[in-house]
């Protein structure tokens, strides 16, 4: 059995400080094999701002694995961000912007989605999802295989962004190579569920860890917990008058036969937010 604690979009530069020691006790109190985050580590890529994002991480007193989001990269200083666009990132977060962890249980592939030419639209090309694909074989079956990245696969109806550049046939692929579940961020809103177009692949995304931009939805993350071909999501949330993080809900689902069902043990308030259907 592994746990994995997935964060994302946690905006320093435009954050909640008064959940920030909260968040940070939760995470190691929980003592997560993985912490997972899914990019927006900042809001405008700022010195100061990835020197708080330093500072969160270095507090982690467990490991932790990070992909970059569009947010990572300056938008207000274009010579940066267009001919050095990952100095502050690799300075600060971390050298390799597509890490990847695993052991005999999990195997976990960063992926960067962010496209230097688009601030907000991101993009996926082949020879990323070549590089996933060969990350997951030879083990289909014997232990989960997750791909990390900022920008989701799939957009509800509701959604007015765009959606990432090559999602479509990035996510039909890790489907026929082994992808068992796919972490994301950047849309501020919570989903878990199998993807729509997708039913092999689980789709997880967290809203926001810590920004003030929380779409209509509390500050939360996700508690992955995977058990051979099954897992249990469980969503942290601090509400807006709360500085305290505890979970609010769980869905449970396992694989068979290639696709993901809800197992029949989720609590009774696990309706994810925004139907893909």
């Amino acid at each position: 059995m592994r746990r994995v604690l997935h964060i994302s979009d946690l905006h320093f530069g435009r954050d909640r400080p008064e959940l920030l020691r909260p968040l940070i006790a939760t995470i190691n109190r929980l003592a997560p094999d993985l912490v997972a985050v899914s990019g927006d580590f900042t809001q405008r890529a700022r010195l100061g701002q990835y020197r708080a994002a330093r500072a969160f991480l270095s507090q982690l007193a467990v490991p932790w694995l990070a992909v970059p989001g569009n947010h990572d990269t300056p938008l207000d200083n274009l010579f940066v961000r267009f001919l050095r666009p990952w100095d502050r990132y690799r300075h600060y977060i971390h050298p390799e912007l597509e890490p990847s962890w695993e052991d005999d249980e999990v195997a976990i592939v960063g992926v960067n989605t962010v496209n230097n030419w688009s601030w907000q639209r991101g993009r996926i090309g082949r020879r990323t999802i070549r590089r996933v694909c060969r990350a997951f074989e030879g083990h289909a079956g014997r232990r989960m295989h997750i791909a990390m990245l900022h920008h989701p696969l799939e957009h509800s109806p509701t959604v007015e962004k765009r959606l990432m550049r090559g999602a479509r046939g990035a996510l039909e692929r890790m489907g026929d190579c082994g992808a068992d579940i796919v972490l994301s961020g950047h849309l501020h809103t919570w989903h878990a569920r199998p993807f729509a177009d997708e039913a092999g692949v689980l789709f997880v995304q967290a809203g926001t860890g810590l920004s003030t931009r929380v779409r209509g939805e509390p500050n939360d993350f996700n508690l992955l917990t995977i058990d051979g071909p099954r897992v249990a999501v469980e969503q942290w949330t601090a509400e807006t008058e709360e500085t305290d993080f505890a979970p609010t809900r769980t869905v449970r689902f396992a694989k068979a036969a290639g696709a993901w069902r809800d197992d029949g043990t989720s609590t009774p308030d696990a309706s994810p937010a925004g139907d893909l259907t």
